[in-house]
């Protein structure tokens, strides 16, 4: 029983972790802009798409690669931001919309670039970890590892580096910080960009654990709207909380009663979310 609770927590750890990654991106472009992006699933496959053509088709290294692949999502977003999106900021609908035609452009770029059918990659890092009878593969520990790292330092960006603070000030009052000589013009592209690259970020950790295809980012972006949902749109601990959350619900119920109903779990904890508190777990009720 030991082994088997060790290994839906290690588990839960690992997928809340890359939940949290989709999550936050997601839930920092609404917070700062009021945009709905639904394409943001598209940038995690783009991120996974880096790697398949960075570290699968060229040879080069997982870990540059990785760096690589992000920082041209997270240039992406800010391209996309400043030529589609800049005009709908604060208009949540149109927004929405506008995402959702920049989800479905991406999408069929990636099908005529690159194919429809799925492809994977060699994973990096091969072999497993015991630890008290339970074994954990190691590719696992290193994306959990790394996405560790990034939300770490995500975090400290927030809270201390300028730019971060900028955010937070947009994000709360965006006249009040422009009378403070920040420019929310360009707060709006380093959120989206930022936003996009974790959304990369997510997509390339996980390149070699599942398949890569034009469509796979439709689950993590389903999985990153329950998790805004359950921890609240536009909070940032809220997206941590709900993210641990999802992850470790999923991890349980699949173990026991598979895929299907850990899905079926978790949105009917948003269905009793916004039945009983509409605001999130940790959201301002707007």
């Amino acid at each position: 029983m030991l082994q088997l609770t060790i290994q839906i927590a290690v588990n839960g750890l690992t997928f809340g972790l890359i939940y949290i990654l989709m999550a936050l991106g997601f839930t920092l472009i609404f917070g700062i802009m009021r945009v709905v992006n639904f394409a943001h699933g598209e940038f995690y496959m783009v991120g996974a798409i880096g790697i398949l053509l960075l570290f699968g088709t060229l040879g080069f290294n997982y870990y540059l690669s990785i760096v690589f692949a992000v920082l041209c999502v997270g240039l992406l977003g800010v391209i996309v931001e400043r030529v589609l999106l800049r005009g709908f900021v604060g208009r949540e609908l149109n927004s929405m919309i506008m995402a959702l035609a920049v989800a479905i452009t991406l999408q069929a770029l990636a099908a005529i670039l690159f194919g429809p059918q799925e492809q994977s990659v060699a994973r990096p890092v091969t072999g497993v970890l015991q630890v008290a009878g339970v074994f954990i593969p190691r590719d696992r520990i290193v994306v959990g590892v790394i996405a560790l790292a990034v939300l770490i330092a995500f975090y400290l960006f927030l809270r201390y580096a300028r730019y971060g603070l900028a955010m937070r000030a947009v994000a709360q009052d965006p006249a009040a910080a422009a009378l403070q000589g920040i420019r929310p013009g360009f707060i709006y592209s380093l959120a989206f960009g930022v936003g996009s690259l974790l959304a990369g970020l997510a997509g390339a950790l996980m390149a070699p654990v599942y398949t890569i295809s034009p469509f796979m980012g439709d689950v993590p972006m389903m999985m990153a709207f329950i998790v805004v949902i359950l921890g609240g749109l536009g909070s940032i601990p809220g997206a941590v909380v709900g993210g641990l959350l999802l992850g470790f619900v999923e991890s349980l119920f699949s173990t026991f009663f598979g895929s299907t109903i850990a899905t079926m779990i978790a949105f009917g904890m948003v269905v009793l979310i916004l039945l009983f508190k509409p605001s999130g777990l940790m959201g301002r009720a707007q």
